[in-house]
């Protein structure tokens, strides 16, 4: 299952990556100033890892709406609004994680378009806020014991109104495959800052944040969403080109 996850972000990143090249390397373009249109509109779309991760993996569900808009010919005000549920199970712990979140900041196109382009190499910072409940089915009393088995406790409890807080760096690369139509990429690093915790028990999986560890307030994440700019208005720049020898 994770062979096939690796699988499938690998063919996306290397059609995004070589898409991009392929811009880049187009050099017919005219010696004269020439105008430029820039698109500046909402987009919205869906991450597409979400819904097939749910297909292929057992006891997790989830969905994700992304959105921007476009404040200036680099910065985008973006944002990111989920739900997500996971089934933990292992052998001394059986629980369940379910709740909401939210994604909200900005991106920066660290990528120079040529003329008729509107591909994105993003560099974004999020502040993230999950609300969620942890059911705890059944654990094992943990013992150092050879003679007497792990006592199991199958006393379900349920841990609700939990928050967790944490900041996200993201980078992503964006390429339009049609008119308006966009397929992207992202890596995502966490650093979870703040959560509320049961007694006695750790929140190994946030909605929004992804996996917990012990030993670290860091996380991480990716996604590949597909989205649609509804265009509100344009500029045009008039840009300098070198003419074809």
């Amino acid at each position: 299952m994770n062979k096939m996850k690796r699988t499938l972000l690998f063919f996306i990143s290397l059609f995004l990556i070589s898409h991009l090249c392929a811009a880049q390397s187009d050099d017919s373009v005219g010696n004269d100033t020439v105008p430029k249109i820039e698109k500046y509109g909402l987009r919205v779309g869906v991450d597409l890892a979400k819904p097939i991760r749910s297909l292929v993996e057992d006891g997790y569900s989830g969905f994700e709406l992304v959105a921007d808009f476009r404040l200036s010919k680099k910065f985008y005000a973006a944002a990111e609004l989920g739900n997500e549920s996971k089934d933990w199970i292992e052998p001394n712990i059986d629980s369940r994680f379910s709740g909401s979140y939210a994604k909200l900041g900005f991106d920066y196109n660290a990528y120079e378009n040529w003329l008729g382009m509107s591909n994105a190499i993003n560099l974004g910072l999020r502040y993230g806020f999950s609300t969620f409940t942890n059911e705890l089915n059944s654990y094992g009393i943990y013992t150092t014991n050879p003679v007497f088995p792990t006592e199991r406790i199958n006393e379900p409890q349920e841990f609700t109104g939990l928050t967790a807080h944490w900041a996200e760096l993201i980078v992503s690369i964006k390429t339009e495959l049609f008119s308006n139509l966009y397929l992207s990429i992202n890596l995502q690093l966490k650093h979870k800052f703040a959560e509320d915790r049961p007694d006695n028990f750790n929140n190994l999986y946030i909605p929004g944040f992804n996996r917990t560890y012990d030993y670290s307030e860091f996380g991480v994440g990716y996604g590949y969403t597909i989205s649609y700019l509804i265009p509100i208005f344009q500029k045009t720049e008039m840009n300098e080109v070198e003419a074809e020898n």
